[in-house]
């Protein structure tokens, strides 16, 4: 993710984040998917226990099955990073625009046990994050330019050796990033990118094979 300093902004390779995206899938898998309602640990960071399932056709907005967690500061600096690590094609909104930072924010705040290891890694990144930036550039994050943003991403994606002092930034980077790309990707423009199709009716189709209704005695 290297910028010269004097140039625009470099779109990220689209096969490099199709890699990020699979890795995120498989971290979300690992386990097995997280069951609504599982049992949840004794000390929750918000005090609150899971209660009972949401129903299941009702659309949720972020924060009403459980406190979220950003700050307002946080929430700036997930958006600006996220819009940096996957800039959307010609014509797309960019991540912020689609909810992933929300995502995120719901993600670190539900109270599963795969879900809170990540908790204080993505906070903690954060605002590191805004931290580093009023050090170099005497701002926060999400009020840096471009390259002032890629410059400290850079330093902490892992492309080369990160130095021992940007260390504290290189394992929230690694899963904020396999976060972002888990929520674009998921959404119905970054699905579109993918050239996923899902379970859209082909005007091709034209009924089973002959060869199909003869193995169900339909011919």
């Amino acid at each position: 993710m290297s910028l010269e300093p004097s140039s625009p902004l470099t779109r990220l390779d689209r096969r490099q984040a199709l890699a990020w995206l699979a890795v995120a899938a498989v971290g979300l898998t690992a386990t097995g998917r997280l069951p609504l309602g599982a049992a949840e640990p004794a000390d929750l960071p918000h005090g609150k226990r899971i209660g009972a399932d949401p129903v299941l056709n009702k659309t949720y907005a972020p924060g009403d099955l459980w406190p979220l967690s950003f700050t307002p500061a946080q929430q700036a600096a997930a958006a600006a990073l996220a819009d940096l690590i996957i800039p959307p094609e010609a014509g797309g909104k960019k991540p912020s625009e689609l909810g992933v930072p929300a995502f995120i924010d719901e993600w670190i705040s539900s109270y599963y046990d795969e879900t809170m290891k990540d908790r204080p890694i993505v906070l903690a990144g954060l605002t590191w994050l805004d931290a580093e930036a009023n050090r170099r550039h005497g701002a926060t994050f999400a009020t840096l330019t471009e390259v002032q943003q890629a410059g400290i991403a850079d330093d902490i994606c892992g492309a080369k050796p990160v130095k021992k002092e940007h260390k504290p930034g290189q394992e929230f980077f690694k899963r904020f990033r396999h976060l972002t790309a888990g929520g674009y990707y998921t959404t119905p423009q970054g699905m579109r990118e993918l050239g996923y199709v899902g379970n859209t009716p082909s005007a091709n189709f034209d009924g089973p094979t002959p060869e199909a209704l003869k193995h169900l005695g339909l011919a």
